[in-house]
């Protein structure tokens, strides 16, 4: 893997964000920002941005409540818009002021209130496994384990513990994929043990009713190229849902992974090409 720096940017209300900055600041290309899923962590980007940063800067950020960041004392505040703010906060930390964003399930809603919020900071967007109409049968089992597992007692428990709550969405994965799948998951402690990665409390602002209709939230995608990821066999994004996203766009690409649900693991090799692709649109 590609060695990173890591950093902290403190918001306005004291909390903490972290991130990992990958890459050379001086390539002249277009940066990129992972921004990761509801319970995920900027662990789960290492291998994409490890790719990524061979000729282009990548900042992976854990948003509050996850991985290293601050856990909110105040569970409000775990929503998309202060999200974006944090986001944008990293950006300006880093000295950045234009990106093309990668964001999986959570982190493609904060791509799209990003793009209503602060005009122009995205220069491209690729959305992982989310749309603006989300299946309630996802959001049903996203609400059915959130903040209510149990702590792993060790990496085989955590990865049994990761196979109860998504072995249906990877039912092609080999013991050696689901180990690296708990290894994103969880976070180590000081013996090398797993330990949950997340504040529970982030479960207290999830509605298993979604956010209603989204689509005023992607058209403000419009005037950029726009790639949607789709798991196949997602019960998050449906293929309808992913073929409007591209057909109401001008300038956007549907990658579909076979026989993976929500959510891709951005390593699948249609992935990295459909990210290549759109990264190639932003530079030329």
């Amino acid at each position: 893997m590609a060695s990173y720096t890591e950093h902290f940017c403190q918001m306005d209300d004291g909390i903490n964000i972290y991130y990992r900055d990958y890459g050379d600041p001086g390539t002249g290309k277009t940066p990129v920002i992972c921004i990761p899923g509801l319970t995920r962590s900027s662990l789960g980007f290492d291998n994409l941005a490890s790719a990524l940063c061979a000729d282009r800067r990548v900042i992976c950020p854990d948003l509050r409540g996850r991985g290293k960041s601050d856990y909110d004392p105040d569970f409000q505040n775990y929503k998309p818009g202060q999200y974006v703010k944090d986001v944008v906060a990293v950006l300006k930390d880093a000295g950045i002021d234009r990106v093309v964003v990668i964001g999986t399930s959570l982190g493609g809603i904060v791509t799209m209130v990003g793009a209503a919020m602060f005009d122009g900071l995205w220069a491209g967007a690729i959305i992982n496994d989310i749309g603006p109409v989300i299946e309630s049968a996802g959001l049903d089992r996203i609400g059915f384990y959130t903040g209510k597992t149990r702590p792993p007692e060790d990496w085989d428990d955590a990865v049994a513990l990761c196979k109860k709550s998504s072995g249906a969405a990877y039912p092609d994965y080999s013991d050696e994929e689901w180990l690296h799948f708990a290894q994103c998951a969880y976070a180590t402690d000081g013996d090398g043990n797993p330990v949950d990665n997340y504040d529970p409390n982030i479960s207290k602002t999830f509605s298993s009713g979604g956010g209603g209709d989204m689509w005023p939230l992607y058209e403000k995608l419009m005037d950029i190229p726009v790639t949607v990821i789709w798991g196949d066999i997602s019960d998050i994004l449906s293929k309808d849902i992913a073929n409007q996203m591209v057909t109401r766009h001008p300038n956007a690409e549907l990658i579909a992974v076979h026989n993976v649900g929500h959510a891709p693991n951005l390593d699948e090799p249609e992935s990295r090409a459909g990210i290549q692709r759109l990264l190639e649109k932003v530079d030329p």
